[in-house]
This record gives structure tokens, sequence and C-alpha cells, in this order.
């Protein structure tokens, strides 16, 4: 099918100089570049790329970077400030010091960090669906949670800009103009952060904490010159290690001259990708979920169960003790393998299958007496191998549930007769069909089509 592709290629000679200028500061701030490997845009899969100009062994350094070459709040010129503000700077998302660091370094021509987002002399390569019109996506990514994600994350971000950001932007107008410094600004900001910044994975033994009901919070993000560089694959090559006084990428198998250094994110699913990066990885080599509501679940159960008042008041006293239950998740997450979240599922469908009166002495034993449940068995039996073995009951449930899922990605006025032709499976078959669409008809048509076809195979492994 279509080519691993991070961000829309661009041919530029120009690029030449501006990578120049940040090779050059790379040697300033003591960044130390293997001479196997090479920056260019030539022979990557997408934008910037990491080239072997020679065979590279596993376990070989392929480049440090000093944490003083790190881009973040505490190395920024106006780090000081931000710490000064810190207090006023509390968010939800934590990301206001590092992106206020970013639009004065951004825009500052005396920045230190100039030949290093000099190569991002505009963010038009950054085409995550917040940029798209709310028309592309509703029509192109109905169905599969993007819309709902991006519409959240737009509302964040202009309630951040409006209530946070522009105060400090007014109050220092020495070193910010609102004239300059733009909610258009901020936002394109905020995708080059979701795109390319880092995070310090937590040690090993912070879930050791003396508390360990207190929650450890994330660590900021930072912004990592070099190692942004390389594109991103499940299937990567080379892995970031955090040391105390340097960052490193070490190749993690041998990659041969000529070709592509590729980092990773981790194992994320398709959608994920797209709604935080930008980009998608195609079927069938992507890694892809899709989240099945629970309220979907509870739908197909009221249809099903309910006969009377009394059976939809004692059916929303269940539903109300599951969703607490739950503690603030509202979906199941379904993979290629089965069921992600196994146990959500297994626990919702014990007690929606049980009758009011087991439910009752569920809830004065607070739980159930012999709970004998074993994760692993769990996990087998909610298995694409194990769910045909499951009861008939959960089975419809899980079956229906997965029917009307699937047709929510449908468009208004859809007849279900028309369910034996899947117009994305078309596309996606058809090669012709599929390099007439749009960079972004192709990334939607990915994420679409793979979640379909984790719902499909739910309900052939749960048909009667």
């Amino acid at each position: 099918m279509a080519t691993k592709v991070k961000r829309p290629k661009v041919d530029d000679s120009s690029d030449f100089i501006p990578i120049q200028r940040f090779l050059k500061w790379c040697d300033g701030v003591g960044l130390v570049l293997n001479s196997k490997v090479y920056v260019s845009k030539e022979g990557t899969v997408a934008e910037y790329g990491m080239m072997a100009k020679d065979d590279i062994e596993e376990g070989e350094v392929l480049f440090t970077i000093p944490r003083s070459a790190l881009l973040h709040q505490g190395t920024s010129k106006v780090s000081a400030l931000l710490e000064q503000e810190k207090a006023a700077l509390q968010t939800s998302s934590g990301w206001v010091p590092l992106l206020l660091a970013l639009l004065y370094e951004y825009t500052s021509s005396q920045s230190h960090w100039r030949p290093y987002l000099s190569l991002w002399t505009n963010f038009k390569t950054l085409d995550h669906p917040m940029f798209w019109s709310k028309e592309e996506r509703d029509t192109l990514l109905r169905g599969t949670g993007i819309p709902e994600a991006v519409d959240k994350d737009l509302a964040n971000i202009q309630r951040e800009y409006a209530n946070v950001v522009l105060p400090i932007i007014t109050k220092h107008s020495d070193l910010w103009n609102p004239e300059t410094h733009t909610l258009d600004l901020y936002k394109q900001l905020v995708a080059f952060v979701m795109a390319y910044s880092f995070q310090e994975p937590c040690e090993e033994d912070c879930e050791e904490e003396d508390d360990e009901d207190e929650e450890k919070a994330p660590s900021p993000p930072m912004m990592v010159p070099m190692a942004d560089m390389l594109n991103h694959v499940s299937d990567h090559n080379a892995n970031l290690e955090f040391t105390p006084n340097s960052l490193k990428m070490v190749c993690m198998r041998s990659i041969r001259k000529g070709g592509e250094v590729f980092n990773t994110y981790g194992q994320i699913a398709n959608w994920q990708l797209l709604h935080m990066y930008g980009f998608t990885e195609p079927y069938p080599s992507n890694n892809d979920t899709v989240d099945i509501p629970f309220n979907n679940l509870y739908k197909i159960v009221k249809q099903k169960g309910i006969q009377s008042d009394l059976d939809r008041q004692q059916m929303d006293e269940v539903w109300e003790t599951l969703c607490h239950m739950m503690e603030g998740k509202d979906a199941f997450v379904f993979g290629k393998q089965g069921c992600l979240t196994d146990t959500e599922l297994h626990t919702m469908l014990k007690l929606l299958c049980m009758s009011y009166k087991e439910f009752l002495e569920f809830k004065e034993n607070e739980g159930w007496e012999d709970d004998d449940d074993d994760e692993q068995k769990i996990a087998l039996a909610f298995s694409f191998e194990g769910l045909p073995g499951l009861k008939a009951s959960w089975k419809h449930l899980i079956h229906e549930t997965a029917r009307l899922t699937l047709n929510s990605y449908r468009e208004e006025g859809w007849d279900e007769k028309d369910a034996a032709v899947d117009s994305d499976q078309v596309l996606i078959e058809d090669e012709a069909a599929y390099a007439e669409l749009s960079s972004r008809q192709q990334r939607a048509l990915q994420v679409r089509y793979g979640q379909k076809r984790i719902l499909y195979r739910v309900m052939e492994v749960t048909a009667s």
C-alpha cells in the first residue's frame, strides 16, 4: 500500500543553508554526531530525517546531546521570569511555560536557539486535524473519536491562551507582543510541541513512592534538537536514552548503508498518531485500536431488557454503579488481538447480565463474595481466540455493541442493507483510486478502515 509517511515531503534546495547553520550550531553547543549518519530530506520517508552513510552496528551511539542544548522553560532566556510567574502558569496541560518560552525564542532574532528553530520557517508542514476545517474533521473522521478530541483541544487552547498566556504577554510587553504572539501562533506551537517534543521517562523507582496514593506528575515536555529530526515507525531501529548529563540516540539493531534511522513514539494507535502528530502509518502495518463507547453497550442492554418503568429504574441504578466503578473511563478498547480493557468489559457484562436481586447482593457485599476470576483467564477469554467461547448472552451484547459502533462511521441516511459493501475497503484496495485522494483523505481513510477492520473482526467472532 502507501509509503510510511510522517509529514508531507517537501523538495526544497533552499533547505541546505538552514541545515548547515543548524549543524554548525550543534557543534557549538557540544552535540556530537556520529560520522556514520547525516541529516537530509533526500531518501527519507518524510521531511527531515537521518540517514546512514555507512553500516551501523547495534549499540552504536548515533549522537549525544548535552542537557544544556535542550530547549525548555529552564534553558530559555525568559527562564527567570517563567519561574517568577510559576504560580500564574499552572494549567492542566502543564505546557504553558514551554510554550511561552517558544513564543519568545521563535520570534527573537537574537535567540540562542534561532539556528534550530529556523528549520521551521513556518508550520505549514504540520497538518494535525486541528488545522483541518470542522467540516473535514466531521466528515472524514466521523466515528474515529478524533473530531471530539480536537474540539476539546481547541477549546482548551483558546481558554488557556485567553486566561493564562495573554495576561502574561500583556504584563511583560518588553518580551512579548500580542500582535506578534497571537492565538494562531500559539496554536501552531502547541502542534509543534505535540509533534516534536519529548518527555523524560519516569524513574524506575518512581512507582515506589512512600505515599502510593499520590500520583506523580508527568515530566514537562522539552524540545530535543537532532532527536526530533528522526522519523517514526513502530518497528524502529534507534532509541533515545536519558542520562544525568546528556541524551543519547542508540542504534537498536544494525542499519545498512543508505538506510534511514527511525525513532518511535511507542506502540501508538493510528488515530492517536493523526491526532497528536499529524500523520498515520498505512494499513496493514499500522497499530490500530478502536474505542467502543460504554454508552453503546448500555443502549443495546436497554433495547433488549427494559419492558417497564421498574426495569428502567433498576437498570439505571446498575448503570450508575458501573459508571462509578469505571472511574471516569468511557470506552472499551479493542486492538488487533482482542480487547485491551478486558477486565472492564468482563465486569460490565457480569453486572449487566445478572438479575436485580443478584445486583443488590453484589452492592451489599461490596463486590463478589467468591471472586476467583483470574486476570490471565479473563485476558484470554476476551482475546479474538477466546471470544467465541463466551456465554451466548455476552457474545450477543458485544456483537450488537460493535455493530452499533460501526454504524457511527456511516453518513446520515445510510441504509444498513448497504453493509455488505464497505466503500473504505474498496478505496484502500484500489491503488489508482487511493492515489487520487488528497493526503488528508488518505490519512483519514487509513484511520477509519483500520478501526472498522477491528470492529468487523469483533462481530465475526461473536456471531451466533
